[in-house]
């Protein structure tokens, strides 16, 4: 080995030398670093730690309102949505059979109008008029217990949005002003739906 060989090998071992005290000492900083925010977390003024405290709190309180308000308005969302869904199904059932009562409608119209002819019908043989009209009588209270009402308003007050005003007559009764005399063809009822207005002559007050 000559001696530039080992005066190399000097400067590399302490070259080496000095790069592996450089290390120890960033090491050493960086550390020294750390502590120093462990030492300063630790040694925080209390009224600082507590003012912190306060803010988190009442962050939290906040977000915890804001989950509180959402979930309460999801939920009577859904009380909401089940109670409309209730009264649908039973507006349901009220008038499923309405197409079929307005049809029977028409059924009872035929009746009233064999009816309306007293002459005629005290002609037709008794036994048969009687079986009829019990057969009427029948159908009537079948439909008044699935609540459908027919309508005779003779001597009540007009009302539009039961009944039809086909014809006035005058009277010098200020009584009967507005008042139905006579009903020309009654009207039904379902639950509180009008299915069909009843067709009235009104009397019309007049000096």
């Amino acid at each position: 080995m000559n001696k530039n060989d080992i005066n190399d090998d000097i400067i590399y071992e302490e070259e080496g030398h000095e790069k592996s005290d450089d290390l120890v000492a960033s090491k050493k900083t960086s550390k020294k670093q750390v502590d120093d925010v462990i030492v300063d977390e630790e040694n925080e003024a209390p009224e600082a730690l507590v003012k912190k405290l306060k803010e988190k709190i009442k962050i939290l309180e906040k977000e915890k309102q804001e989950n509180l308000d959402g979930w309460q308005r999801e939920r009577a969302d859904f009380i909401n949505y089940k109670k409309r869904i209730e009264n649908e199904k039973v507006e349901v059932i009220k008038y499923a059979n309405e197409s079929l009562l307005e049809e029977i409608t028409q059924v009872l119209d035929s009746f009233e109008m064999a009816f309306s002819n007293k002459e005629a019908w005290e002609k037709v043989d008794k036994n048969w008029r009687i079986g009829v009209e019990y057969i009427h009588t029948q159908l009537l209270k079948i439909l008044d217990e699935n609540n459908f009402k027919v309508m005779n308003p003779i001597g009540e007050k007009f009302d539009p949005k039961f009944h039809i005003a086909v014809e006035h007559v005058t009277t010098d009764d200020e009584k009967k002003d507005g008042v139905i005399i006579e009903v020309k063809k009654k009207g039904y009822i379902l639950n509180d739906r009008v299915m069909k207005a009843a067709q009235v002559v009104v009397a019309e007050f007049k000096k």
